[in-house]
């Protein structure tokens, strides 16, 4: 090969000369050099190769070269793949789908879109039939009376106004404190979405829940690693997709795309911002696991999830139709199965795995550290949660004894105000508590 070859090469021979460089004089062999990404996403590579930004070929040379760096950075196998492992290696054929492929993930996209268009549906033709039948009424809150001063203190100084304020408005304006008291709650009432609508969402997310946990029990049922977990690691990253795998991985993450898109369509909410990163966490962690071929555990994870999702939903559904009773029952199963699943089997049985079990059989490497990282933290989310339900438990069962003598009727007051909005990040699940208020 000439030396005009070599360079037009792009350096290969370069790298393969210091390679052997590096052998001849007894040295470890460095490690590949970043190389393209996955086949889906090369595309984007190569036209990141080939941009020229205006102001000279010396500033084009340095932001092609510095966007070069950061992509090989983020696509590094060496980060990503266990050691001798390449992307080549991930692109053979396999079994079944083959291997998890990051072109996989641009088939979510349409789903999402299809995913959402169902739930339009199903809230109009199934939902919003069943909250009429229960009795929920199709009718916004109640309108305060047009007021410029108290509506101007309301958007601009405070929602709350305190005595002192409100002896203020009641000279200015004439009005009993009581009457201003009760123009700010029904002012408050306005901006939050009608009760309707909140029973349609939750009956959505608690069909969608159930369907899924009864399909990923149902999938993992007949799955060697859900008996033996050290299969999660056995052959790893060669390990073939099956059509089963692939369609829950792809609908849970199709699931918390439709949940970004529905964000700004549906009514905003204060905890917006919140719940946006929420999702922007859980899909990015998703789609690490499935890139990252983490897939078999990634299943367990959130199956182990899902379990106690639906219930939260329904015990919501109960409160808006105001049944009550039914509501607490719900109640109580769901944080009896919330802090067995999470503070039990979560850490005995996926800890254990991913922790122990994984370096016995694959070892550390890079991208291990990160994905186990990232499961600790979220074991302490879930003893902060547990804590927190337990404690609006407790509570709840005092004020139960209290509020009606002789027998025990704990009521879910106030939940949302401790509970509104507590994220969970882990690939493929999430559960979210929101608006769970005593009536």
């Amino acid at each position: 090969m000439g030396v005009e070859e070599a360079r037009l090469s792009g350096g290969g021979w370069l790298r393969r000369a210091g390679n052997q460089k590096g052998q001849e004089e007894g040295g470890r062999r460095p490690g590949p050099a970043p190389g393209p990404p996955p086949h889906g996403f090369r595309w984007l590579w190569r036209l990141l190769r080939l941009w020229r930004p205006r102001g000279g070929r010396k500033m084009a040379t340095e932001a092609a070269g510095a966007l070069g760096l950061l992509w090989g950075w983020l696509w590094s196998e060496r980060f990503w793949m266990p050691q001798n492992v390449s992307w080549a290696d991930l692109e053979g054929p396999g079994d079944g789908y083959g291997y998890p492929q990051a072109r996989h993930i641009l088939s979510v996209f349409p789903l999402a879109a299809g995913v959402f268009s169902v739930r339009l549906l199903f809230e109009r033709f199934i939902a919003k039939p069943c909250a009429l039948h229960v009795g929920i009424q199709d009718s916004g809150p109640y309108q305060a009376q047009p007021n410029a001063i108290l509506e101007k203190v309301f958007i601009s100084i405070t929602k709350y106004p305190d005595e002192k304020r409100l002896e203020g408005l009641s000279k200015q304006l004439d009005w009993d404190i009581r009457k201003i008291q009760c123009w700010f709650r029904h002012r408050r009432n306005q901006d939050k979405p009608p009760t309707l609508t909140k029973f349609c969402e939750s009956m959505w997310r608690f069909t969608f829940y159930l369907c899924i946990f009864c399909y990923g029990i149902r999938f993992l049922w007949s799955s060697a690693w859900f008996w033996d977990t050290r299969q999660c690691w056995h052959s790893y990253p060669y390990q073939p997709l099956t059509s089963g795998l692939y369609y829950y991985y792809i609908m849970e993450l199709a699931f918390y795309w439709s949940l970004m898109f529905s964000q700004f369509t549906d009514i905003k909410r204060k905890d917006f911002l919140i719940m946006f990163v929420h999702h922007l966490a859980t899909i990015a962690l998703i789609t690490f696991s499935y890139i990252n071929n983490m897939v078999r555990v990634g299943t367990l994870v959130m199956c182990l999830h899902d379990a106690s999702d639906f219930l939260l939903e329904a015990a919501k559904l109960a409160n808006y139709a105001k049944y009550q009773r039914l509501c607490d029952t719900l109640f109580v199963i769901f944080s009896a199965v919330f802090m067995v699943t999470r503070l039990g089997i979560y850490p005995s049985w996926i800890l254990n795995t991913t922790l122990f079990e994984s370096w016995e059989m694959i070892g550390p490497y890079p991208s291990w550290w990160l994905f186990n990282g990232l499961l600790l933290t979220l074991q302490v989310l879930h003893v902060i949660w547990s804590y927190l339900i337990a404690r609006i438990a407790f509570k709840a069962l005092i004020r139960g004894k209290v509020t009606y003598p002789g027998r025990i009727r704990p009521r879910l007051c106030t939940l949302h105000s401790f509970l509104t909005s507590f994220l969970f990040s882990m690939p493929g699940g999430s559960w979210t508590v929101s608006s769970l208020a005593c009536v």
